[in-house]
């Protein structure tokens, strides 16, 4: 059901923009990235997107499930394949970051184990020309998650 995206293979622009405002953000890490996609009577309907940051930590840079898909636990199933992914392959820690403002995703990844470790102040002032709301509330802080792997 999940597999890595082929060379070949158009990027899921439109599942990606879901977990992040801009192509151009989306641009700054794809092209080093491994990309998951998990289909669904032959169409793409949600995604992943992983990024190697040393030897021992790996990043979930973009996790997202089509609109008309989301709450139907996809997002929790996509969380666990990549944490048994990167456990696989060797690495200690895996990371993610969201929002502050990010409600239900601080809750479904703690709710599989990660923790908060940082906070970056200002990250979605800093890095975006245009304020961006969730919740109703404009996200400020990039809230730093992770896990570490047995």
């Amino acid at each position: 059901m999940i597999r890595q995206l082929r060379k070949e293979e158009e990027i899921p622009y439109d599942l990606l923009l879901l977990a992040d405002e801009t192509i151009k953000a989306i641009d700054k890490y794809i092209k080093d990235s491994e990309i998951y996609i998990f289909e669904s009577e032959n169409k793409v309907i949600a995604v992943y997107v992983l990024q190697i940051i040393n030897k021992g930590i790996i990043e979930i840079k973009n996790i997202a499930v089509s609109e008309k898909h989301q709450g139907q636990g996809i997002g929790e199933f996509l969380l666990k394949d990549a944490i048994n992914r990167v456990k696989e392959n060797g690495f200690k820690t895996i990371i993610i970051g969201t929002g502050d403002a990010a409600v239900k995703q601080l809750y479904l990844y703690q709710k599989v184990g990660f923790e908060i470790f940082d906070i970056k102040k200002n990250f979605f002032i800093d890095n975006y020309p245009e304020p961006i709301f969730e919740n109703e509330i404009q996200l400020k802080h990039m809230i730093m998650l992770k896990k570490e792997l047995e």
